[in-house]
């Protein structure tokens, strides 16, 4: 025993200082190395590698059960609602609000070199064209058959050609449409396209309309001509819009909605809201909300944050936070605060953009429901009429993180329980990553917290590399406190032999020794 205690002593003796060096500084690389990849794992894909890995695949080694594997078969009726709302809610929706990609996505990517639509958006829009303009009966017109093929095709100058093939054979409202939305480079010259289209578009629908009971080929081909025409409206309504004409585009947008009451799918009445809000026409935005704002009905950004507003211009001009602390608040506040709650529950991300605590780009021409596509869909087009009425910015900033209404102290668990909806889903960060631009920070609620094995190779490999910095500059001093450490280290396992030793018989711990 004492031969190994000398040996032992000998060793850390002829360590040169050198040593300690290589091996802090050894120790400092690989967990810092360690560190990095921890850290661009968690922010490309929100977990800790190693958390992962040993959740995964050391767990059930170690005989564990999986959290995530369900463990009993007869789930409740709850649960199973909950999940299946979950699931539903991460849904991705057409953006009623899109912009049109010649005159203005395209617009942006000349000016910036940046792509603002991801293909896995342009690939949702190229299934929604297909669904909503063709249909099985299109081989029977020749130039529908050519849009058929067009809608198709990832390239969009061979689109284009074939819209204008299909524009020499006779006029196309579906060719029309492709033009005015891929190149046109103005929303003057998209608008003029759209006008053409619309005359194509109600001949054919007027045709179809009368031979709908005739057959189910015609049948759906009236539906596909419905869906043409209606489209066709809706974007002529938006480029009224855009160029000023606000008047008329709520007006276009009213009279669609009567004409085609079950359409409900393309969500004009979210386009009518901010056409009736820039007109600053309040009255009829809280009839448009007294109808939409059903508890029957899904709800969006729009809605709830629009309601917000209505409530919060009624209060904001004259709200102080110090007054309200002070006298506490009155009917019309509390029911101004409740309904910036109400909107901060369906969709957290809102309140960043609208107080410009975090930059906008274009919107996706898809969005996540509840998610971060969402809110930059909503304040790209309501944060000017957020900034119109006085005190609203204010108020929303009061409620949403201020030290007395904080909107989330009412809901401290957000993907367990929700308060006025449900659960906020837990698929909508990996969904938005997939909408929204790479040069986009995607916003993540609720904030998640650095994984322990982060924190813990970021302490490693700076104690690390501080011994190694102590151990470069004071080799003499650090090797005394290294020989120091190790001999307080070893010391309760010398106490332990000592006893062993005083205990066995010294014949009986030899022959040990020599095993």
């Amino acid at each position: 025993m004492f031969g190994t205690e000398s040996s032992l002593s000998m060793f850390l003796n002829t360590l040169t200082p050198k040593f300690y060096v290589a091996l802090t500084g050894t120790s400092s690389l690989i967990s810092g190395l360690i560190l990095i990849f921890e850290w661009w794992y968690f922010r490309k894909y929100g977990t800790s590698f190693i958390e992962q890995v040993s959740v995964s695949h050391l767990r059930p080694l170690l005989g564990g059960v999986d959290s995530s594997a369900p463990t009993n078969p007869t789930t409740s009726n709850g649960e199973a609602d909950s999940s299946r709302q979950s699931v539903s809610e991460c849904k991705v929706w057409r953006n009623p609000l899109n912009l049109f990609r010649g005159a203005e996505y395209n617009r942006y990517t000349w000016v910036t070199g940046r792509e603002p639509l991801t293909y896995y958006d342009m690939n949702l829009s190229a299934q929604d064209h297909q669904t909503f303009f063709t249909c099985d009966s299109d081989h029977l017109r020749p130039a529908d058959a050519i849009m058929q093929k067009a809608w198709r095709e990832r390239n969009p100058q061979a689109r284009i050609s074939a819209a204008h093939e299909a524009l020499e054979l006779e006029d196309c409202a579906t060719a029309f449409i492709l033009l005015a939305e891929e190149e046109s480079t103005t929303i003057m010259e998209a608008e003029r396209l759209f006008k053409q289209a619309l005359k194509a578009g109600e001949s054919c629908y007027r045709r179809s309309h009368q031979l709908q009971h005739h057959s189910t080929q015609y049948e759906a081909q009236h539906r596909r001509d419905t869906n043409v025409l209606v489209y066709i409206k809706r974007r002529l309504a938006m480029c009224s819009r855009k160029l000023g004409r606000t008047r008329e585009a709520a007006k276009m947008m009213r009279d669609l909605m009567k004409e085609f009451p079950l359409l409900s799918m393309f969500n004009i009445h979210e386009n009518l809201l901010e056409s009736l809000l820039e007109l600053q026409n309040y009255a009829d935005v809280q009839a448009v909300l007294a109808k939409y704002d059903d508890i029957s009905l899904p709800k969006s950004a729009t809605i709830c944050y629009t309601a917000a507003l209505l409530k919060a211009r009624a209060v904001s001009d004259k709200f102080s936070p110090e007054a309200a602390s002070r006298r506490g608040l009155s009917t019309a506040e509390m029911n101004a605060v409740e309904a910036i709650h109400r909107a901060v529950e369906f969709n957290p991300h809102v309140p960043k953009y609208l107080l410009e605590m975090k930059s906008l780009i274009l919107p996706p021409e898809h969005i996540l429901k509840r998610g971060d596509s969402e809110a930059i869909a909503y304040a790209f087009f309501h944060l000017q009429h957020w900034k119109r009425v006085e005190g609203a910015l204010n108020l929303l900033h009061c409620t949403w993180e201020g030290s007395m209404y904080s909107s989330f102290r009412m809901i401290p668990y957000p993907l367990e329980k929700g308060h006025l909806f449900y659960p906020y889903p837990i698929c909508t960060e990996t969904a938005d990553r997939e909408l929204l631009p790479i040069f986009h920070e995607v916003s993540v609620y609720p904030k998640k917290e650095l994984p322990f094995f982060i924190l813990f190779t970021a302490g490693l490999c700076s104690f690390t590399a501080m011994l190694a910095l102590l151990t470069h500059q004071f080799p003499e001093l650090m090797g005394v406190f290294a020989k120091a450490f190790l001999s307080t280290l070893f010391a309760p396992l010398n106490f332990i032999m000592e006893k062993v030793e005083s205990f066995l018989p010294s014949s009986l711990w030899h022959q040990l020794t020599r095993i």
